[in-house]
């Protein structure tokens, strides 16, 4: 591709047709193009190499889509909801693929093809700057995707934005009292009571939300374990100390990420076996492990958390 063109996309995530004319393209050779897989057609009249595409993971390519109808709308806004949280780097799990945009200029949003508008009051500190894009602040960003989503899948972002330091607890309680009129924001009260920062991923932000929506105790998240000295041995994922019971959440990212050099899942899973053995050990407590699956059997995965409750059934 044209290296104008290729510095234009990495500055701004995407070329337009207009740029490409200017270079001395017209429309039957980037029709070629495309047709060719060539470049790829993000958007009418955005367009990125097929090579940057196809390096481009899910969460990239939802960048990239932004970037494409961001530099296409017809007035100025701003990347807000779930596309804000992608460009902050936080998770957005099993949600609608639509690049949500917020207009600054106060007047009513409007919907396209994959693509929603916002009319939002834009206050002094909800927003912010990055990789040259302007978007809503992490706050800003965790409320208002309590406006689209439940609990569960919104518990999954905002934690991720508290555990990235992109807002706080203290924060979240302020911009809640600031609002006096919000549609759409019966639970975000609930949710921001929920969240925790100390959470790290998906899995255990679904866990936490299960142990809440089961009536079980509330865990503590990433609970360290310490020996007789009182050096740190070990932190699990969720542990009820008074219960004597702690939980690991057993992702394939989390295998993936405990890899060290010349190890194979395989070594990471012993290594881990033995872990939970020396923690059992110390603590006489009973590790419970859950996987995905279980996450879609929260009934049953509460069942069996409950059992190994050291007195017995136990209700929040």
């Amino acid at each position: 591709m044209d290296a104008r063109l290729d510095a234009i996309a990495a500055e701004h995530g995407v070329f337009l047709r207009w740029e490409a004319l200017a270079l001395g393209y017209d429309d039957r050779v980037i029709a070629r193009r495309v047709k060719d897989g060539e470049w790829v057609r993000v958007r009418t009249g955005a367009y990125v190499s097929a090579v940057h595409w196809d390096e481009l993971d899910e969460a990239g390519r939802r960048r990239t889509v932004t970037s494409a109808a961001v530099r296409t709308a017809r007035t100025h806004v701003l990347l807000s909801h779930t596309s804000a949280a992608d460009a902050l780097g936080a998770a957005v799990w099993d949600m609608p693929d639509l690049v949500h945009l917020t207009r600054t200029d106060g007047r009513a949003g409007r919907a396209a093809a994959g693509i929603k508008q916002h009319r939002g009051e834009l206050r002094v500190g909800d927003v912010t700057r990055r990789d040259g894009q302007l978007l809503t602040s992490g706050t800003r960003t965790a409320l208002d995707i309590t406006t689209i989503a439940d609990v569960e899948h919104s518990l999954v972002t905002v934690n991720d934005l508290l555990h990235f330091g992109e807002t706080t607890p203290e924060l979240l309680a302020i911009g809640l009292g600031s609002r006096t009129y919000w549609p759409h924001s019966l639970t975000s009260d609930l949710i921001v009571r929920l969240a925790d920062g100390r959470v790290e991923s998906v899995g255990e932000s679904r866990t936490l939300y299960l142990c809440w929506a089961q009536g079980l105790p509330a865990p503590i998240p990433q609970y360290e374990i310490k020996d007789r000295s009182g050096r740190v041995i070990a932190r699990v994922d969720f542990a009820w100390p008074e219960l004597g019971v702690f939980l690991e959440f057993d992702g394939r990212v989390k295998y993936e990420r405990m890899l060290r050099e010349g190890e194979s899942v395989t070594d990471v899973v012993l290594r881990e076996k033995r872990r939970e053995q020396l923690i059992c050990e110390l603590t006489g407590w009973r590790c419970i492990r859950i996987v995905w699956a279980d996450l879609y059997t929260p009934a049953l995965t509460a069942s069996r958390i409950r059992a190994l409750f050291r007195f017995g059934t136990v209700t929040a």
